[in-house]
């Protein structure tokens, strides 16, 4: 298989990228990332699925009711403590320790390879791999295991039961 060099625009016009340049592109740093303000009374930590509550604030999201159920955001942050901005992804890859994962979906190990995760209509904040089931409550698609350790965010549209 021959290498080639690709096509780049230099001064408005198309050549072969020369020997010795090297191309300039944005890297994918895993999804678009704000900051917004915690409103629960306590800290939210990586992985918590969170809905808008106010401009430019998100609370715990939950899937048994219409106000808490639509999930826009994953805490990307460590931690965000009350009433403190922090770091929230909106989409993409969310990458966490094992660890960290069991702490915000209830898991053992983190993540599970090719399983879908659902918000919990038991636990404000919390992902789950059941999907709710009782008539009612909200089925809202968190996202699937890339492996242990990350998880594509998937987050679709609420599905009441």
């Amino acid at each position: 298989m021959a290498t080639r060099a690709p096509l780049v625009l230099n001064a408005g016009q198309i050549q072969q990228l020369q020997s010795g340049d090297v191309l300039n592109v944005p890297v994918f740093s895993g999804g678009d990332v704000i900051s917004l303000t915690n409103d629960n009374a306590s800290p939210a930590v990586i992985g918590t699925p969170v809905y808008s509550s106010a401009a430019d604030h998100f609370n715990l999201a939950k899937g048994d009711a219409s106000g808490t159920k639509d999930v826009i955001r994953i805490v990307q942050a460590t931690s965000i403590s009350s009433a403190t901005a922090g770091n929230v992804q909106l989409n993409g890859v969310v990458t966490a320790t094992t660890g960290q994962w069991d702490t915000a979906f209830g898991t053992s190990g983190g993540l599970t390879f090719n399983t879908r995760y659902y918000l919990s209509a038991a636990t404000a904040g919390k992902g789950t791999v059941t999907a709710p089931s009782t008539v009612g409550q909200y089925v809202v698609e968190l996202g699937i295991a890339l492996s242990t350790t990350e998880l594509l965010l998937t987050l679709r549209s609420p599905i009441l039961l």
